[in-house]
């Protein structure tokens, strides 16, 4: 698992949105990286339904957000278009990105429930990981991306 400060590594796949996603060329206040362990399963199913229902705040926020779970790409297209989520996903069937960012369980192969918030800078600004509580992840990033909103405000804004 990576750590705060570390570099993140890129990504650069193909989502559901049918284009390709690549971390580096995102902007905005950061990114958040959620990753998940299978599409439809109740777990993974309420954490992506509580970032798409806290979408829009993501982004009033300045940052960009994307999933990522070891399922194939078809899989992954059919998770995101079932539960109408406006951002991409990714399916990571080869585990690379996974494997990058040291989220697989050692046996099974599946992604852990973490959440990286990363800078334009690429590098890690913030990790949260529950895999029974998860919509503490939505809960937690929503006040990382709070508490940066307001610090990056230029002074004199009022909060």
């Amino acid at each position: 698992m990576l750590k705060v400060g570390e570099r993140a590594p890129e990504i650069d796949k193909l989502s559901t949105d049918g284009q390709r996603f690549v971390l580096s060329q995102q902007r905005g206040l950061c990114t958040v990286v959620f990753f998940f362990p299978k599409a439809f399963t109740p777990g993974c199913t309420v954490e992506t339904k509580n970032f798409r229902d806290n979408y829009a705040e993501i982004a009033l926020s300045g940052a960009s957000i994307v999933g990522v779970s070891a399922d194939d790409h078809r899989t992954q297209c059919r998770f995101a278009a079932s539960h109408k989520v406006p951002f991409p996903m990714i399916a990571d069937d080869d585990r690379s990105v996974c494997r990058a960012y040291g989220v697989l369980w050692p046996l099974v192969a599946l992604p852990r429930r973490i959440t990286y918030v990363i800078d334009p800078d690429m590098h890690v600004a913030a990790v949260f990981r529950h895999e029974i509580q998860v919509k503490r992840h939505r809960d937690d990033v929503l006040s990382f991306l709070n508490e940066r909103f307001l610090a990056a405000r230029p002074p004199g804004q009022g909060s």
